[in-house]
């Protein structure tokens, strides 16, 4: 069993900071890609940023230059440092990872989210 479990969320006023974290538990053999997504009211799932294995990270064009991506491999986890945020970045952050859990397994697996939510 696999298991993300993300921390960090809660309420920011505009141009307010917020720093995410994820941590991966179970049986795992290896964690190749991370990744952040987010889904707010009304809307579709988007992907926000994911990081390889080696370190090379890809953001969305709405959160360049204000939100930065990282991963502690040792720790199993995966981190979202968001700056300047924006009413519009008010949503439901998932964790995302994919995962061997065995030389031949590969799978990818949810957290299950933490609100974020941008309000004055």
């Amino acid at each position: 069993q696999v298991q993300l479990v993300e921390s960090g969320g809660g309420l920011v006023q505009p141009g307010g900071s917020l720093r995410l974290s994820c941590v991966a538990s179970g049986r795992i053999y290896s964690i190749n890609t991370m990744g952040w997504y987010r889904q707010a009211p009304g809307k579709q799932r988007e992907l926000v940023a994911f990081i390889q294995s080696g370190g090379t990270t890809t953001y969305t064009d709405s959160v360049k230059g204000r939100f930065t991506i990282s991963r502690d491999s040792a720790k199993k986890a995966v981190y979202l440092q968001m700056s300047s945020l924006k009413p519009e970045d008010t949503a439901v952050y998932f964790c995302n990872a994919d995962i061997k859990t065995s030389y031949y397994s590969r799978m990818g697996y949810w957290g299950q989210g933490t609100q974020v939510t941008v309000s004055s």
